[in-house]
C-alpha cells in the first residue's frame, strides 16, 4: 500500500449479482453482517450494517471505519432469484429428461472434454447431479422391484392376474414415493439444485433466455443511474454465475456510451466465476463478444478472484483467454488473482471447511482468519477504489491462459 492514498473513496455504491440461487436476497445481507463483523474483529476495523427501508430494490447500508477513514457504502442485490425459482419448477420426469438433454449438450458439442482439460473440479461438480440422479433412479427401481416381487408372490397365491396387478401397483407406488423422497431431501444433497443450475444455460446452448435478457437490461439501467450520482466509486460484484451476467451488463453499458465522462470510478469484481461453463457452448456468441469487448475497456477495472481450493470454480482461468476471444492487441482485463484459501485460512479453519464444497464456493464473501491481499470487506467498504487497491499488482503466477474453447465466434 506504500505510495497509495489513505482515502480515495468516501461514498461507494455496490451492486451484487448473485449466482443461480433461488433463496431470498436477505441471506446476502445477513452473511455480510456476520462475516463483516468477524473480519473487522480480525483485521482491526469497524463495520456497521443498517437495513435500508422504502427502496424499490433490496439492499442495505454500511458505515465503516478503516485505517482511520470513514466510508459509506450502499448495497443493492440485483435479484433474479424469481427467474431461478421458475426454472426449477419441473416435475421429476421432466428433470430426468432435462438431465439427458444437458448431458448431450455438453458431450455432443465437445464442451465437456475441453472443460475437463481446463479444470476437473467444476466439471466433476457438474457431473455430480447426473450421477446422483441416475443412482437415485437405480435404487428406486431396485427397491421397488424387490417389494413388488414380494407383493406379486403374495397376491399370486390367490390368482395369477392378481399377482401381476399387485406387482405393477407396488412397483410404481414405491418408485414414485422414493423419487419424491429423494427430491424432498435435496436441501442436503443439492442434486436437483445443481442439475437445474447447469441445465439453465445448456437449455439454450449458451444463449441468454429472453426473461434473463430483460432482467439484465433492468440491472444495466440501475447501474447507469448510479453512475450519475455523487459517489466516488460504483462497484459491481458478480459471484459464480453472476460473473458472466456482469460481463454482459457492463459490456452493454460501455458499448452504448452510458458511462459519464466525469462520473465515479467503475470497478468490476468477479468471484468464483464459472464463465467457461457458458462461454464454451455453441450459442454463447453474445457472452464471447462481451468478454472480448470488456477485456479492452479503459473505463473499468476488472479483477477476477478465484481459489484452487474451491472445486466449483474455474480457478485462476482467465475467462477471456481460455474462451479464445482475447483481442490481438490491447487486452487489459481481467486481473486474475488467487484468494489462496490454504494460505489465507488457518490450518484449523481450512481443515474445517475443506470438504464443505458449497460453503467454500461462498468463502469469497466471508471472513479470512489470515487475510492477504483479498479482503471482501475492505474492497466493498474501504477507503480505496478497486483500481487503486490492485494498481500494479501482477496476475497470479498460476494463471491459466491457454485458449481451450472449440467455439470462438462472436455476436456482431
Amino acid at each position: 500500500m506504500t505510495g497509495k492514498p489513505k482515502q480515495e473513496v468516501t461514498r461507494r455504491r455496490v451492486f451484487y449479482i448473485p449466482g443461480y440461487d433461488p433463496i431470498h436476497p436477505r441471506r446476502y445481507r445477513e452473511l455480510y453482517r456476520k462475516e463483516g463483523a468477524a473480519q473487522g474483529a480480525i483485521s482491526g476495523y469497524n463495520l456497521d450494517l443498517i437495513g435500508r427501508q422504502g427502496a424499490e430494490t433490496y439492499g442495505w447500508l454500511v458505515n465503516s471505519t478503516q485505517d482511520g477513514a470513514e466510508v459509506e457504502a450502499e448495497f443493492d442485490v440485483l435479484v433474479w432469484s424469481d427467474i431461478v425459482r421458475d426454472s426449477m419448477e419441473l416435475s421429476i420426469p421432466a428433470t430426468y429428461l432435462m438431465m439427458v438433454r444437458t448431458a448431450w449438450t455438453y458431450i455432443g458439442s465437445g464442451a465437456l472434454r475441453r472443460l475437463m482439460q481446463l479444470r476437473k473440479g467444476p466439471v466433476i461438480a457438474a457431473l455430480y447431479p447426473v450421477g446422483m440422479l441416475i443412482l437415485q433412479l437405480v435404487l428406486a427401481v431396485l427397491i421397488g422391484a424387490v417389494l413388488a416381487g414380494l407383493a406379486r408372490w403374495g397376491a399370486g397365491m390367490l390368482h395369477p392376474l392378481a399377482g401381476m396387478v399387485a406387482w405393477g401397483a407396488v412397483f410404481l407406488t414405491v418408485l414414485a414415493a422414493l423419487l419424491k423422497w429423494f427430491r424432498k431431501t435435496d436441501n442436503r444433497l443439492y442434486v436437483y439444485y445443481l442439475m437445474h443450475d447447469y441445465s439453465y444455460s445448456a437449455a439454450t446452448r449458451g444463449a441468454n433466455p429472453p426473461e434473463l435478457e430483460a432482467r439484465m437490461g433492468e440491472f444495466a439501467d440501475r447501474i447507469a443511474r448510479a453512475l450519475t450520482t455523487d459517489v466516488d466509486e460504483v462497484l459491481v460484484v458478480g459471484h459464480s454465475s453472476g460473473a458472466h451476467l456482469g460481463v454482459s451488463i457492463l459490456a452493454d453499458l460501455i458499448r452504448d456510451g452510458r458511462l459519464p465522462a466525469k462520473g465515479p470510478k467503475l470497478g468490476f469484481l468477479t468471484l468464483g466465476q464459472v464463465v467457461p461453463m457458458v462461454s464454451f457452448l455453441p450459442e454463447a456468441r453474445r457472452l464471447r463478444r462481451d468478454l472480448h469487448d470488456l477485456s479492452q475497456a479503459a473505463a473499468i477495472t476488472w479483477v477476477d478472484v478465484t481459489a484452487p481450493g474451491d472445486g466449483c470454480t474455474f480457478a485462476l482461468c482467465d475467462p477471456v483467454l481460455v474462451s479464445g476471444v482475447a483481442p490481438e492487441t490491447g487486452k487489459r482485463w481481467p486481473l486474475v488473482l488467487s484468494a489462496a484459501f490454504t494460505q489465507t485460512l488457518s490450518p484449523e479453519r481450512w481443515a474445517e471447511l475443506r470438504w464443505r464444497f458449497f460453503r467454500l464456493h461462498f468463502q469469497y464473501l466471508c471472513a479470512f482468519d489470515r487475510p492477504g491481499d483479498y479482503d471482501y470487506f475492505r474492497i466493498t467498504a474501504g477507503p480505496l477504489s478497486l483500481a487503486t487497491r490492485f494498481d500494479g499488482r501482477p496476475p497470479s503466477k498460476s494463471r491459466i491462459d491457454r485458449p481451450m474453447s472449440k467455439y470462438t465466434d462472436m455476436a456482431p
